[in-house]
């Protein structure tokens, strides 16, 4: 057989094979992440009602804003991991104190006014039990429920003896972990793990799963210290 008549003979059984094999398309690949090893360091200023132990790849830095919000005391913070994109939102809250400092001084007269004129049929709206900061850590995280695939809540009591819920939130949710700690009569706090980017449950999943080791660290180191100091004083 000529060579060109053998050459055009291969080229149509391959293509005829080549049209009959089944693609498989690949899996989305996403870029390696180096993990640093797990160590730690105590957070223990002065003032402040609550120490605990965080990575040392982390930043804690004082928070004077909380999203678009006003923090609402001096105790608030954020846990940074610039290497992840990350960040963790610690707000604390004194529990039978006023949930917002603009709230000072303002409470409703008997007709349920306030000074600003907004309208209040609850004297005691501004003030926060510990049953009104329970249902409102709830409330905040199952607000992702739309873009959320599972949301998974345990209660804990740690060595400590500090209680409080840890919140898992699977899917493409903003947050996927979350979680609050209270002794239930004076002290409350919440923290919310969020990144700065698009969420992603593939390619965050791994990253979440590694922050969420430091977030149970945080979380059994934990300790209350004296009561939580009057602001401004």
């Amino acid at each position: 057989m000529p060579i060109s008549r053998f050459a055009s003979l291969l080229f149509i059984l391959s293509f005829v094979f080549s049209s009959n094999s089944v693609y498989t398309p690949k899996r989305r690949g996403y870029f390696r992440i180096d993990f640093p090893p797990h160590q730690y360091q105590t957070f223990d200023k002065p003032g402040y009602p609550y120490t605990f132990e965080y990575p040392i790849y982390a930043n804690v830095l004082k928070d004077s804003t909380y999203f678009d919000s006003v923090a609402e005391n001096p105790w608030w913070i954020n846990i940074d991991f610039p290497g992840f994109g990350a960040r963790i939102y610690i707000s604390y809250k004194d529990i039978g104190k006023p949930t917002d400092l603009r709230s000072v001084g303002r409470r409703p007269d008997e007709n349920g006014m306030t000074p600003k004129g907004k309208f209040n049929d609850n004297p005691k709206a501004a003030y926060a039990s510990f049953e009104k900061l329970r249902d409102d850590a709830f409330k905040m995280t199952f607000k992702h429920t739309y873009k959320a695939s599972s949301i998974e809540d345990s209660a804990f009591t740690t060595a400590n003896g500090v209680g409080g819920e840890f919140f898992r939130v699977g899917g493409n949710a903003a947050t996927a972990n979350q979680f609050f700690v209270t002794d239930t009569t004076r002290h409350f706090l919440r923290g919310a793990l969020y990144f700065d980017t698009t969420p992603n449950e593939d390619s965050l999943g791994i990253v979440n799963k590694f922050l969420e080791k430091d977030m149970n660290h945080l979380i059994n180191t934990f300790r209350w210290k004296t009561p939580a100091p009057q602001a401004g004083k």
